[in-house]
């Protein structure tokens, strides 16, 4: 993708994250994700992914915003990604102030309780619109995508995932333990940056 249409401080969270070390015990269970994504590749086929947490308040958000926007970066067009939670709550105000921190520009287009945002990557791509919402939400697919699962809690909860022709548990641990703490926006950027290190492998790893 064309980084001139790019915010510079996204670029430079792009180059920092793309140079962050991955163990092997990650790169291990990154495996399944990188087969799934190179065979739909090698298909031509439209590529479905649903990240899914129990509250889809923080992580599942962190790896749809994450994975749209790098798949820009390498220019895989055939990429659309959803998050969704086994019940909804709201996107937690955390995760806003660090993709903003991030590069991100951050657009509110509802005040309700349960807000909505649109989160634009590059001054040329439809805005990714992000709210909490449970995985079998009308926004998102129904059919032919592969379920993410970003939270253990999601993962053990919910084994079968309807309409997910793969499921694919890829957890991390909750930032929300480190709410209102002096460690509160630490956590969240290293959290973010982790999500987005390795979806930056998953994909620097496609032919």
């Amino acid at each position: 993708m064309n980084q001139i249409t790019m915010n510079i401080k996204l670029i430079e969270t792009i180059n920092f994250i793309s140079n962050l070390p991955i163990q092997e015990e990650r790169k291990n269970v990154l495996v399944p994700l990188i087969e799934y994504l190179q065979d739909k590749l090698d298909k031509k086929e439209a590529i479905n992914l649903n990240f899914i947490c129990t509250h889809n308040s923080r992580r599942s958000h962190l790896g749809q915003i994450w994975m749209q926007s790098l798949s820009q970066h390498f220019n895989l067009k055939t990429i659309t990604t959803y998050s969704g939670g086994t019940e909804a709550t709201a996107l937690a105000p955390p995760i806003i102030k660090t993709l903003k921190k991030q590069g991100f520009e951050v657009h509110q287009i509802s005040q309700n309780i349960n807000p909505i945002y649109a989160i634009k990557y590059n001054t040329v791509s439809h805005p990714i619109i992000c709210f909490s919402k449970t995985y079998l939400n009308e926004f998102n697919p129904n059919s032919n995508f592969a379920a993410i699962m970003t939270c253990s809690q999601a993962d053990n909860g919910c084994p079968f995932v309807a309409g997910s022709e793969k499921r694919i548990p890829i957890t991390y641990e909750d930032p929300k333990v480190s709410d209102n703490t002096e460690l509160e926006e630490q956590t969240y950027l290293e959290r973010s940056n982790q999500i987005a290190s390795e979806i930056y492998y998953v994909l620097s790893q496609l032919k």
